[in-house]
C-alpha cells in the first residue's frame, strides 16, 4: 500500500492505494505551514479507510515549498559559487542575469578558477589545489556551508568538478556540495544556475525533509519517505535533501501521470484545474513532454530537466469582476475559498459560483448564487472554457489534435465540451489526479550528453551506451531491474563544433523496488524516536 500526497496552493490532496486500487481519497485545505495540511489530511485518509498504518510500504509526496522559497527569495541560504573555467567565461561571471533581488537574497561568494573542457574532453587548463585552498579559507571565514561547483563542458567530463569538490571537502568535511554536471544540461551558464538554485535550497531541504519525516511520525506512519522529481518519477528522502531543485514543478507532472493512469490513455492534453491556476500539458508515452530549452523560474535561467507546461491564473478560487468589463483570475482567494466565496456564505464572487449557478459544480449552497445575472454566469463560463480551449492549442505540436483529460478539483468549472476539442475525458478521482501521480511514481534515469561520432564509435554504438547508462542509473536509483524500460530517446546533431557532434538524450523507467528501498534514512528514523 502507498499514500500518495500532493499540496497545491488550496488543498493538500492525499489518496491511498493498494496497487492500482484507489481505497480512499480526502482533500484537507492546505495550511499557511503546510505540514499541518499534510499532517491533517494523512489523519483523514488513514482514518477514514481503516488500515493499519503499518501496512503501508511508502509515502509519496509532491511538494512547492521549493519553488516557493526560491520565487519569494526566503529562506535562501548563503552560497559559495566556484566556477572551472578561468582563463575563459570571466566575461560573464556567475549570477550575471539574475534579478538583483534573489542575488542579494543568497548573499554568495563567487570565485572564478582555472579548469574546464572542451566539449572533446580537451583541458581548457588544470586544476589549482591552491587555488581551490584559498575559496576554502574563504568560505570558513564566511560562514558559508553551501557551494556550487560548475566546470565548462562538465556533462562531457565531469572529473574537474569531482576533483574540486574533493579538495574543498578535505579542508571543509561539513560543506555542502552541488556538482552541476548531476544538475543541469549542456549551457553552462543555465546549468551553472540551475546549481547555485539548488546549493541556496540544501539547508531548507534538510529542513522540509524532517518536517515531512515528522508529520508522518505524529500520525504513525513508519515508511519510507519519498518525493516527486520534476519529470513524473520519484527520488528518497537523501536523495531530496541533496537535489532540492528537482521537486519543481512536481506538482502539475504529478497531475498529468495521474491522469494517464485514470484514463488509460497515454498520448494526450492533460487540463488540470486546481484553486488558484490552470496548468495545462501534453503527455507522450504516459509522461509529460519534457521542455525542450530554457526554463525560467522566479527571473532565473535553467535547464535541467522540467515538463513542458503552460499555466495560468485561472482556478476554482479566481476572483471574477464584472466591471468594467469581466474579468476572470488571476487574483485568487486560494485555500480560504470556503470562506470568501458567494456558495459558502462569503462575499467575493469567484469561478467556483459562476460554475455552481450554471449547474455544473454541486459545492456550498446553490441558493446563494441564484440572484446572480444569467447573462453573466454564460459569458463567465465562455470565457473559461475558451481560455482553456486555446491553451490547449497554443501546446499541440500535431496537425491533428489530441484528446482531452480534465483533472483536479477546479475540473467542475469546465462545460462537458470544449470549443475545438474532439473529446473531453474526466476520469472517475480526477479530482485527486495529483496525488495519485504521486503515488504511482516510478524510478528513472537519465542521461544527457554529446558524444563524437567516429568510425569506432558509431551512431548504433552510442545510441547504445547512452541506453545501457541510463538503464544503469534507474536501477542505482531504487528501480526493480527487470521493470526498467527506455521511456524517450532523442538525438540532436550539434552544429559550430568540430567534429561530428550529437547531443543524445535517453530517459530510463522502472517500478519502485520498495524491497530495497524499504529503509528509511537515518533522519528519518530519528524523527520517529523523537515522537
Amino acid at each position: 500500500m502507498r499514500v500518495g500526497i500532493d499540496v497545491g496552493g488550496t488543498h493538500t490532496d492525499a489518496v491511498l492505494m493498494d496497487g492500482s486500487t484507489v481505497v480512499a481519497e480526502v482533500k484537507a485545505a492546505t495550511t499557511a505551514d503546510v505540514t499541518g495540511g499534510i499532517v491533517a489530511a494523512s489523519r483523514r485518509l488513514l482514518d477514514g479507510g481503516g488500515v493499519d498504518r503499518s501496512a503501508v510500504d511508502g509515502v509519496m509526496i509532491g511538494t512547492t515549498h521549493f519553488t516557493n522559497a526560491l520565487v519569494t527569495g526566503r529562506r535562501l541560504a548563503p552560497t559559495g559559487i566556484v566556477r572551472l573555467a578561468l582563463p575563459a567565461t570571466a566575461a560573464l561571471p556567475p549570477l550575471v542575469d539574475w534579478p538583483e533581488r534573489l542575488a542579494q537574497a543568497i548573499r554568495p561568494s563567487v570565485h572564478l578558477c582555472h579548469g574546464g573542457h572542451e566539449f572533446d574532453g580537451r583541458p581548457i587548463s588544470p586544476l589549482d589545489p591552491d587555488e581551490l585552498k584559498r575559496v576554502a579559507a574563504d568560505l570558513a571565514a564566511r560562514d558559508i556551508r553551501t557551494v556550487a561547483i560548475s566546470s565548462v563542458f562538465s556533462p562531457v567530463n565531469a572529473e574537474l568538478e569531482e576533483a574540486a569538490a574533493a579538495i574543498l571537502l578535505a579542508e571543509l568535511p561539513h560543506l555542502h556540495v552541488s556538482l552541476s554536471h548531476q544538475i543541469g544540461r549542456i549551457g553552462l551558464l543555465e546549468r551553472e544556475n540551475a546549481t547555485i538554485v539548488n546549493a541556496c535550497l540544501r539547508d531548507l531541504a534538510g529542513e522540509i525533509v524532517d518536517a515531512f519525516a515528522q508529520a508522518l511520525a505524529t500520525v504513525g506512519v513508519r515508511a519510507p519517505l519519498f518525493l516527486s522529481q520534476n519529470d513524473g518519477t520519484l527520488m528518497d528522502a537523501g536523495h531530496t535533501r541533496r537535489y532540492p531543485v528537482r521537486t519543481f514543478a512536481s506538482g502539475p507532472t504529478n497531475s498529468m501521470r495521474g491522469a494517464a493512469f485514470l484514463s488509460g490513455l497515454s498520448d494526450c492534453a492533460v487540463v488540470d484545474i486546481g484553486g488558484t491556476t490552470t496548468d495545462v500539458g501534453m503527455l507522450s508515452g504516459g509522461y509529460p513532454r519534457q521542455a525542450s530549452g530554457e526554463v525560467d523560474i522566479g527571473g532565473v535561467r535553467t535547464n535541467f530537466r522540467m515538463p513542458d507546461v503552460l499555466s495560468i491564473g485561472l482556478g476554482g478560487g479566481s476572483r471574477v469582476t464584472s466591471t468594467p468589463e469581466l474579468t476572470i483570475g488571476p487574483d485568487s482567494v486560494g485555500y480560504q475559498l470556503t470562506e470568501h466565496a458567494l456558495v459558502f456564505g462569503g462575499q467575493v464572487l469567484t469561478a467556483t459560483d459562476l460554475a455552481v449557478a450554471a449547474g455544473l459544480a454541486d459545492v456550498g449552497d446553490a441558493s446563494l448564487v441564484r440572484g446572480l445575472d444569467p447573462g453573466l454566469v454564460r459569458r463567465g463560463v465562455a470565457r473559461m472554457s475558451a481560455t482553456v480551449a486555446d491553451l490547449v492549442d497554443r501546446m499541440r505540436v500535431t496537425p491533428e489534435p489530441r484528446p482531452v483529460v480534465i483533472v483536479g478539483g477546479g475540473g467542475v468549472l469546465m462545460p462537458p465540451d470544449l470549443p475545438g476539442i474532439p473529446a473531453t475525458h474526466r476520469p472517475e478521482h480526477g479530482a485527486v489526479a495529483n496525488a495519485i501521480g504521486a503515488a504511482i511514481g516510478q524510478i528513472g534515469g537519465d542521461v544527457d550528453r554529446l558524444f563524437a561520432v567516429t568510425a569506432s564509435a558509431t551512431r548504433e554504438d552510442i545510441l547504445e551506451q547512452a541506453r545501457a547508462e541510463a538503464i544503469e542509473r534507474a536501477v542505482a536509483a531504487g528501480a526493480s531491474p527487470g521493470s526498467v524500460r527506455i521511456a524517450d530517446v532523442s538525438e540532436v546533431h550539434v552544429p559550430y563544433l568540430p567534429g561530428n557532434a550529437v547531443r543524445v538524450r535517453v530517459k530510463a523507467v522502472g517500478d519502485l523496488d520498495l524491497r530495497v528501498m524499504a529503509s528509511p534514512d537515518e533522519e528519518q528514523e530519528q524523527q520517529w524516536a523523537t515522537s
